[in-house]
């Protein structure tokens, strides 16, 4: 990576406090960018943020706080950041959550869903007037090789009628490829590029906090006999948001640094443009772009 090519850089980065989001930030940092965490947690937040600061030399590593499961503190966020910030050249939404057991946020969605889809889609859209300013820029969208169920319920998107944990992020994460190339389309010509990611098998806490004790088990024991280390599962985010040899690139699925082919049904236009304005609808959005 070229260290003097993020030098400088506006970058934000959503669940940024721990896992792949941590090891993201960290590498951005290591390149010279101003690098704007986001943490739920405030003590996490503010210990992740000092961790990197000592890491990575730079002291342009700055805490916002949300949690992303509510609209109001995603608005929140965006406004805290425009505030502060006049550029945004880099938005990495890789915050997500598994929920074993249906959950619904404060204002009534299912908490699967809006953790992992209606939250980066929402905070995108109320970043993209300073992204489009700050052209060249980049979105980077953690999706998962779960998208590949090609699983998605127009008619139930809260997963109301039945639920399943497995099934209810392989849909979110499927929405977020669908958004991914959706939003592609709408900016072509702005300079702003987007993609979307497989980071990888990694061995993290993802999702253990929210599973029954056997299915914790397991899961911890699946993900340190298998999984690859936070660092290797960056990778695929750190080259889409500073490789020089993304620039332009927009529109793709990326695993390993190399662009795949995503599940058959994302490439339905139709159905992105169906998903996009229900998803308008569901966070109380304006048509923006």
């Amino acid at each position: 990576m070229a260290t003097t090519y993020m030098q400088g850089k506006i970058c934000l980065v959503t669940g940024a406090n721990s896992g792949i989001g941590k090891a993201t930030a960290l590498g951005l940092a290591q390149q010279g960018a101003i690098v704007v965490m986001v943490s739920r947690d405030p003590m996490k937040g503010a210990a992740a943020r000092d961790e990197l600061r000592e890491k990575s030399g730079n002291s342009a590593i700055e805490l916002l706080l949300a949690d992303l499961s509510s609209q109001q503190a995603i608005r929140q966020l965006a406004d805290e950041f425009k505030q502060r910030y006049a550029q945004l050249h880099v938005l990495v939404n890789n915050a997500g959550g598994f929920y074993a057991k249906r959950r619904e946020t404060h204002g009534g969605l299912e908490m699967t869903f809006a953790v992992n889809y209606l939250a980066p889609f929402l905070l995108t859209n109320l970043l993209l007037d300073t992204l489009k300013a700050s052209a060249p820029a980049r979105i980077v969208n953690v999706s998962s090789a779960a998208q590949g169920n090609n699983f998605i319920d127009m008619d139930d998107l809260q997963a109301t009628a039945r639920y399943s944990g497995w099934r209810a992020y392989g849909q979110a994460k499927l929405a977020e490829v669908l958004f991914t190339y959706e939003l592609a389309r709408r900016l072509q010509g702005t300079g702003v590029t987007a993609n979307c990611l497989h980071p990888g098998f990694v061995a993290s806490n993802f999702g253990q906090s929210n599973a029954n004790p056997v299915m914790r088990s397991l899961m911890k024991l699946i993900f340190s006999n298998m999984g690859i280390s936070t660092e290797e599962g960056a990778k695929t985010s750190l080259y889409l948001a500073s490789s020089p040899d993304a620039e332009g690139i927009t529109g793709k699925y990326f695993v390993k640094s190399i662009p795949k082919r995503s599940a058959p049904l994302t490439y339905d236009e139709s159905l992105q443009r169906q998903l996009w304005e229900k998803s308008e609808q569901l966070v109380r959005l304006e048509a923006m772009v």
